[in-house]
């Protein structure tokens, strides 16, 4: 039991980290449509100014000009986030993951591992085994 809690008492500052570890909003591909790329310039310009809702509006508008832009879908899914609206921002996460699977910047990003990655039912994945006692401890 001792040996578990020493374990998990160095695990917990990397699971902190990760789980607070900013995801950025993206800037649109090359060959975006111009209203895109000015739309979602303005939406990232208000986004790190903490403008959730101006940013929302932004990027609804890039979107609205190029559908199949992945990063403005992505950078949706960041400022619903951070106006709370999760559900909708899971869809523009998955949607954002369809357009561009091959994008590391958006699939492998922490925002969109919490809200597209199934819930871990276990902390087998950080070397701990796979019996009762450590399994599903921190809900992860």
């Amino acid at each position: 039991m001792r040996s578990v809690r020493n374990i998990a008492v160095l695990i917990s500052p990397v699971l902190l980290f990760a789980c607070t570890t900013a995801s950025p909003p993206l800037p649109v591909s090359t060959g975006a449509d111009p209203s895109a790329v000015t739309h979602n310039v303005e939406g990232i310009d208000h986004y790190n100014m903490a403008h959730w809702d101006e940013a929302k509006r932004h990027f609804e508008a890039a979107i609205k000009s190029d559908p199949k832009s992945a990063e403005a879908h992505y950078n949706m899914a960041l400022a619903l986030d951070k106006l709370g609206d999760h559900a909708k921002a899971r869809g523009y996460f998955k949607r954002a993951g369809e357009l561009a699977p091959g994008n590391t910047a958006i699939t492998q990003s922490s925002a969109y591992q919490i809200h597209v990655s199934p819930p871990k039912e276990s902390v087998t994945g950080y070397g701990l085994g796979s019996g009762t006692a450590a399994s599903g401890k921190f809900g992860y």
